[in-house]
């Protein structure tokens, strides 16, 4: 489907109108998508961040360590 003007493409025939209004909704849904999905994203991260902080934070607060690394010797006989 070829056109011989710009001004032809822009009417479609007649169906210019609904055409370019159905690509303007699409372009408008797809950057909404792209930007919430984008908010989302940062929101859990931030989220995960502050999880992870405050379980470090309740490890340091003065409580025993589950594990020690102190050296262990072995007899040999």
């Amino acid at each position: 489907m070829a056109f011989d003007s710009l001004t032809a493409l822009i009417q479609m025939e007649g169906h210019g109108p609904y055409v370019w209004t159905c690509y303007g909704v699409f372009l408008l849904v797809m950057v909404a998508l792209v930007g919430l999905s984008l908010r989302r994203h940062k929101t859990v991260i931030q989220s995960c961040r502050r999880a992870y902080e405050s379980e470090s934070n309740e490890d340091t607060s003065g409580q025993r360590p589950a594990a020690t690394f102190s050296r262990v010797n072995i007899s040999q006989e």
